[in-house]
């Protein structure tokens, strides 16, 4: 498989960002007949496509020979991208002065043969288009392409909070003060025209009412501060019910946590998120379809985990090569079975109780263990991430070049590592970026 680097990966999403941003104008200017940004930014980039394009580069090359089953993945990772993204800009509709955003409502068999026209679309950039975009980029100097994976992230990052600032504090106009300063001058005519450019690419976005908003109540529906404790709850009892089905199916206790410290598993939790924010809005259906979609994006999930691993940390904690049925190993049938029940589980059973008691939590209070745990659950997966990679380095190169790689040498050494990961494999070829 082709091996991309973190600057590449970046080039990259900001590449199919610009072009996937470039065909919605088009493509909305040969409808209606007038320019239209429908992006959240000011900036000419469509983010779902970027992130899309990152993760199908990471995926399809695991899969090539097998285009059906590509352009299921393609389906598959393109629907659940879009509707992270959906729910993403609700979040900030519901925090802010503007309402939702309708979607416009279309027959069901038009909405699928959007969605695999779309797919077809991101197999045939991957299959035609992506060849000469990495041929640009390997072409490109490496300073152009460092130069551009810090850049345009810190520019993408000063954009979305220029437009968050605008839609939290609702000035749309304050240009008539005539003792403004120079900077307040420019913060409300940014204001002024992300407020026009919105109202043009969402008509049904207007302002409510302050009465109407509820500050209240901590994570109410679903949000980053509730997604966080989503995340913290899932990752430790998975990584409990993991030690205990490895201790009940094989005698003995095993360590199942992503992380150097704590029992969390990140699989889990980044798991409960996705069928969280993916699949609530099929909480009201009958349990079928909230199997069939659980079957679908649980699968998808844990194959995409299984890459990012071997890729990233050139190592693999599971192996289902001698299971029928599996994709690559990475994933089978009967696992996306489980994953079908437990997305009926989740949705129907688990999450709304515990939804509710994280709205009990104090406002303020909430607030601090929030990013409190944010601030520990990064530190903790940053330096795991470290340890990770310089024990797949140190199988080909022991030696350390610097004083990092010495601490991580002495203080997780091979030993320590493969007892707290007892099931890692390290993969024929490195595949560390």
């Amino acid at each position: 498989m082709t091996q991309y680097s973190i600057s590449d990966l970046v080039t990259y999403f900001f590449l199919y960002a610009l072009l996937g941003w470039v065909i919605q104008v088009v493509c909305i200017a040969l409808k209606d007949r007038r320019y239209v940004n429908r992006g959240l930014l000011n900036l000419p980039f469509s983010v779902p496509c970027g992130i899309t394009a990152v993760i199908l580069l990471l995926a399809l090359p695991t899969l090539d020979g097998y285009l059906l089953l590509q352009l299921v993945v393609c389906w598959v990772i393109m629907g659940i991208v879009n509707r992270l993204t959906e729910e993403f800009v609700r979040s900030i509709a519901r925090r802010s002065a503007m309402t939702e955003p309708q979607r416009q409502k279309l027959p069901f068999w038009a909405e699928l043969l959007l969605s695999l026209l779309e797919a077809l679309a991101y197999l045939v950039a991957y299959l035609v288009i992506h060849p000469f975009v990495y041929a640009m980029v390997t072409w490109l100097p490496n300073w152009l392409v460092m130069a551009a994976a810090i850049t345009l992230p810190v520019l993408t990052l000063a954009d979305y909070l220029g437009v968050r600032y605008t839609l939290r504090t609702n000035r749309t106009t304050k240009g008539a003060q005539e003792c403004k300063v120079w900077t307040q001058r420019l913060a409300d005519w940014m204001g002024n025209h992300v407020w026009k450019r919105l109202e043009k690419a969402y008509p049904g976005v207007t302002k409510m009412e302050p009465e109407n908003r509820n500050r209240y109540v901590f994570a109410k529906g679903i949000c980053f501060d509730k997604l966080v404790w989503v995340f913290l709850v899932t990752s430790f009892l998975g990584a409990l019910i993991e030690m205990v089905f490895c201790f009940v199916t094989g005698g003995k206790w095993m360590s199942r946590s992503s992380v150097l410290y704590g029992t969390f598993s990140f699989v889990w939790g980044f798991g409960a998120v996705v069928l969280t924010v993916v699949l609530q809005r099929l909480a009201g259906k009958e349990d079928r379809k909230v199997f069939l979609a659980g079957f679908v994006v649980g699968g998808a999930y844990e194959y995409l985990c299984s890459v990012f691993t071997e890729l990233v940390f050139g190592t693999v904690f599971w192996d289902y090569s001698d299971m029928p049925l599996n994709i690559g190993g990475r994933t089978n049938v009967l696992y996306c079975i489980f994953w079908g029940l437990l997305a009926v589980v989740w949705i129907k059973v688990l999450y709304p109780p515990m939804s509710r008691e994280i709205e009990k939590i104090p406002p303020l209070l909430g607030k601090i263990i929030t990013w409190v745990i944010v601030f520990v659950m990064l530190c903790d997966g940053l330096l795991t991430v470290c340890a990770m990679c310089r024990y797949t380095e140190r199988q080909t190169d022991p030696n350390p070049s610097n004083f990092i790689e010495s601490f991580l040498d002495r203080r997780y050494h091979d030993d320590w590592m493969e007892k707290r990961w007892p099931n890692m494999e390290i993969t024929a070829s490195d595949g560390g970026m």
